[in-house]
């Protein structure tokens, strides 16, 4: 069998070699250089640095805002994706390059961009910020920066689903007598939902790891806006690179621990919709 997959694919070995070199220089080592770099801590310094009210603070906002992110992105992404794909409509394709451009901007701009907007004097805060919309220096706007940064990963892993969908199953449906509500949820929903959960995973991973326009609008105040990216920052910025790369070691912990549950959701609706 071996023999027969180097004659179809040619150069595996080559390949193979490259994919674990790759896999190895940017990835592993470099988490395995962080591991030992925070078990160079006592487990009593470890869980003062991972486990005080700060950290615990800048973890609960972390996840908490990510999810939040990732789940606004899931409802808006879909409807979105669906768009793009099912209607026709001028400046059509001025509108689905708009979708990537969170890809091509840096961060830190829309983190400037946002905070110039919301803030007491800025376009849009000050009509928000009288009705009690505080959307610079919260929560508030660590959210919404988050949703920003990793809006195009749902409508991109959605957008081709969708474009393979028969519309012939929609027909039959109707045929049958479904309204559209139940053409949605019976017909259409379970084919796109394990694309929806790959798409929230690749939000939801994005968000977490955003630093560059989080730090512009939050104002990182501790126990409040700071999130976790930050107090790694704040601890390098002290010199305490122990302390650093323990919430670092942390924040991968929850993170990777998240993915793979949310990785178990998608197998579990691959199975389920075969």
């Amino acid at each position: 069998m071996l023999d027969i997959n180097r004659r179809i694919l040619p150069g595996f070995g080559l390949s193979l070699g490259y994919t674990l070199l790759y896999m190895n220089l940017l990835v592993l080592i470099p988490i395995a250089v962080l591991a030992i770099k925070a078990s160079q801590l006592s487990w009593s310094e470890f869980s003062a640095a991972v486990f005080n009210e700060r950290a615990i603070a800048a973890y609960q906002l972390t996840m908490g805002a990510s999810f939040l992110a990732a789940l606004v992105n899931l409802v808006i992404g879909l409807l979105i994706a669906w768009v793009l794909v099912r209607y026709r409509f001028p400046g059509k394709q001025i509108f689905d390059a708009l979708v990537d451009l969170p890809f091509a901007l840096p961060t830190a701009v829309a983190g400037l961009v946002y905070s110039s907007l919301y803030v007491k004097k800025g376009w849009l805060g000050q009509f928000l910020v009288p009705l009690g919309f505080q959307g610079a220096y919260s929560r508030t706007a660590v959210v919404l920066v988050l949703i920003f940064v990793s809006f195009p990963f749902v409508v991109r892993t959605v957008q081709p689903v969708i474009e393979d969908l028969d519309a012939d199953m929609e027909e039959a449906a109707a045929c049958l007598g479904a309204n559209r509500l139940q053409t949605f949820t019976r017909v259409i929903l379970p084919t796109i939902t394990p694309a929806l959960i790959t798409g929230f995973a690749l939000a939801f991973a994005r968000a977490i790891g955003e630093y560059g326009s989080v730090v512009f609008v939050s104002g990182n105040m501790p126990y409040k806006t700071e999130i976790a990216p930050v107090l790694v920052v704040s601890n390098l910025e002290a010199f305490q690179y122990k302390q650093a790369a323990a919430v670092a070691v942390a924040l991968l912990v929850l993170s990777f621990s998240a993915l793979v549950a949310i990785n178990v959701l998608e197998r579990w609706a691959r199975r389920k919709h075969v």
